[in-house]
């Protein structure tokens, strides 16, 4: 996308980024994957919504809601045969610059993904090494924000598969449950569900909070709280839940198996992705 908003498409191994520009360089911008399923992205409201406040965080001027979404119309105007990933890029642009870099993209779902969305996932806990309340109290850690900063959250993932797991959840320095890499986490006790609360500077997940909306009229509660390991092995359900690949189960949690929970077809229904 260029700077006035208009749209230019480009072959996929067209260079977009300058080797100045912030992004490469230095991670420095947000962005935003949606899922499209029968050719339609999922959420676009809540997407651009938590994009517009990565963006305003980071201090970053970029595209309208409205740009984007013209970027979203021109990457699907060729029909999308099965289920694929929408990415949204935006970057601070090239340094010393004023102005931006936004770009988006469109490609199939991998076969881990739609494998882990019937199967379920091993899952390994790892600490942040802070406390729950860090980033709450200091907005330069980036709480909250889908940064494009992700040396961490890949790190973390190639440590689960050194573990011969396939994800992770974070906990704090006093063991308290924050997110994955790259989803939320919601437990089942009983009929309620739980998951952590923003307040600590996790991402707000828009699907975790599709499955909220939803619970109610299907008899499932809701509540934010604190969580810890001991919890996650002692509930009746856990999922890590994102746009892309829905609600996987947790079918394994740091090394301990765990059994098959009869909710997980409900939940997954719930988040309008299965």
């Amino acid at each position: 996308m260029l700077a006035d908003g208009d749209v230019r498409l480009v072959d996929p191994a067209t260079p977009v980024f300058s080797a100045f520009d912030l992004a490469p360089t230095r991670g420095d911008g947000a962005f935003e994957s949606l899922l499209v399923q029968a050719g339609q992205p999922r959420k676009v409201p809540a997407h651009l919504a938590r994009l517009r406040r990565s963006a305003t965080a980071l201090g970053i001027a970029g595209p309208t809601s409205a740009e984007w979404e013209r970027l979203i119309a021109a990457l699907l105007a060729e029909p999308v045969e099965t289920d694929a990933v929408l990415k949204l890029v935006l970057s601070r642009g090239v340094e010393g610059e004023a102005g931006y870099t936004a770009i988006g993209t469109v490609s199939p779902l991998s076969a881990d993904i739609l494998r882990q969305r019937r199967s379920g996932i091993a899952v390994v806990t790892l600490s942040l090494g802070w406390p729950a309340d860090a980033r709450a109290a200091a907005p330069w850690l980036l709480g909250g924000i889908k940064s494009l900063s992700y040396a961490i959250n890949l790190a973390a993932g190639r440590q689960a598969r050194e573990r011969g797991a396939d994800d992770v959840i974070f906990t704090s320095a006093e063991g308290l449950l924050l997110e994955g890499p790259t989803s939320s986490v919601v437990w089942a006790v009983g009929s309620t569900l739980r998951t952590p609360p923003v307040s600590t500077g996790i991402l707000a997940g828009t699907t975790q909070q599709a499955l909220f909306a939803a619970a109610g009229p299907a008899g499932l509660a809701t509540e934010t709280s604190a969580g810890t390991v001991a919890e996650l092995h002692a509930a009746d359900g856990v999922w890590l839940v994102s746009s892309v690949r829905g609600a996987a189960e947790v079918v394994a949690l740091d090394g301990r198996t765990r059994s098959p929970t009869d909710l997980t077809p409900l939940v997954q229904r719930l988040t309008g992705i299965g």
